[in-house]
């Protein structure tokens, strides 16, 4: 399992990716690897306000339904509409297969999430 030290994480294993005022978001590798193979990406509608915490998506793999939740406040601005034909790009790379981009309202919401090294310890002791 990977842990990239450029990216933001959640105890309940989203990743955050920060291009300026603009947040991408998506499931860890160790939530892809937990789930198994991934046959479905529910994805909210673009323009959809979201509070931290809210449900934004859900995936579907041949074992579980997993909700996804937003870690920061925010508008959504884009989706990715490639998980909905190929929903198993999670699977083959978690860190590219963004799920939903976000408007970033405030970065002091950064300071609440995680870094790759208190995640990567996170997981190990689950």
């Amino acid at each position: 399992m990977s842990f990239p030290n450029n990216l933001y994480y959640t105890k309940e294993h989203e990743w955050i990716r920060v291009d300026g005022d603009k947040v991408y978001i998506g499931i860890t590798d160790y939530a892809q690897n937990a789930l198994g193979d991934i046959v479905f990406v529910e994805l909210p509608e673009v323009g959809t306000e979201l509070n931290k915490g809210d449900v934004f998506g859900v995936v579907e793999s041949v074992k579980a339904a997993s909700d996804s939740y937003i870690p920061v406040n925010g508008k959504v601005l884009e989706i990715n509409t490639q998980l909905e034909d190929q929903p198993e790009l999670i699977n083959e790379n978690a860190y590219d297969a963004w799920i939903v981009a976000i408007e970033l309202r405030d970065k002091s919401e950064l300071e609440t999430l995680l870094n790759a090294e208190v995640y990567e310890k996170f997981c190990e002791s689950l």
